[in-house]
C-alpha cells in the first residue's frame, strides 16, 4: 500500500472514528477523489517530506502548520459543494486546502495575512498547474468583497468570534465552516448556515486544535 493509499484508509477510520461527533458515516466520494488527487508532499517542507502522507498536521514554517488530512477531508466534506461553486478560503497557509477545493468546485478565491507564504504559495500552485485559485494577501477578517457573494466560506484558522463580513458575504442558503475558539484552549469545528431569510443557524461537530486567526479579529 503506498502512504498516499494509507493516508486515505486513515482518514476513513478517523470518520468512523468520530461519526457519533459528526453524523457522517462516510465522506462524499468527490472529496475523497480530490485527496487522492492532490500530491501532499508538494506542500509540505522537503526536510518534513516524510510525514507528508501522516495523517496529521505538518509544520510548514511562519508559525504555521498543513492541516491534518482528516480535517481537510472534513471540512471540504461540510462545505457540500458543487461543482459550479465559487468559494472563499481564509488562512491558504501551505495551500494544501486550496487545491484540494479546486478539484471540487470552478472557482476557489483564498487570502493569507502571511505575505511570505502568500508569495511562496502562489508560486507553487501555479507550478502545479492550479489555474482555477485566486490568491489574494491581506487579512482574512475583511473576506474579499469584490468577488462576494460566495457559494461557501472555509475559515483554517481559530477566530474568537464569527466574523461578521464573511457572514454578509456568504450567499443565502449557503454555508461556512470555521474553528471559534482561542489559541492552545477549547475550540469547536462548526458550520454555519446562513438560510434563504438571511437567519444564521449554527452547529458544533467537533473540537479541534487550529492556530489563531490573526488581523482584525483580534485586535
Amino acid at each position: 500500500m503506498s502512504d498516499l493509499q494509507q493516508m486515505l484508509k486513515d482518514i476513513e477510520r478517523e470518520v468512523e472514528l468520530t461519526r457519533s461527533y459528526t453524523g457522517k458515516n462516510t465522506l462524499d466520494a468527490r472529496v475523497m477523489a480530490a485527496m487522492q488527487q492532490v500530491p501532499r508532499h508538494e506542500f509540505i517542507p522537503s526536510a518534513l517530506h516524510y510525514l507528508a502522507y501522516a495523517n496529521s498536521p505538518v509544520p510548514i514554517g511562519a508559525g504555521q502548520t498543513i492541516s491534518q488530512p482528516y480535517i481537510v477531508a472534513l471540512m471540504s466534506d461540510l462545505l457540500n459543494t458543487k461543482a459550479t461553486d465559487r468559494i472563499l478560503e481564509i488562512g491558504t497557509g501551505s495551500g494544501y486546502q486550496s487545491a484540494v477545493l479546486s478539484h471540487l468546485v470552478q472557482q476557489v478565491y483564498s487570502i493569507e495575512i502571511i505575505s511570505t507564504l502568500a508569495t511562496k504559495v502562489r508560486k507553487l500552485l501555479n507550478t502545479l498547474g492550479y489555474d482555477n485559485i485566486s490568491l489574494r494577501t491581506g487579512d482574512g477578517f475583511f473576506g474579499w468583497p469584490e468577488q462576494a457573494p460566495f457559494d461557501g466560506i472555509i475559515v483554517t484558522a481559530a477566530a474568537p468570534y464569527i466574523p461578521q463580513p464573511l457572514i454578509d458575504q456568504l450567499k443565502a442558503g449557503a454555508r461556512m465552516v470555521i474553528s471559534i475558539g482561542f489559541p492552545y484552549s477549547y475550540q469547536e469545528l462548526m458550520v454555519v448556515e446562513k438560510k434563504t431569510n438571511n437567519d444564521i443557524e449554527t452547529q458544533s461537530i467537533l473540537n479541534v486544535s487550529f492556530v489563531p486567526l490573526t488581523g482584525e479579529c483580534h485586535a
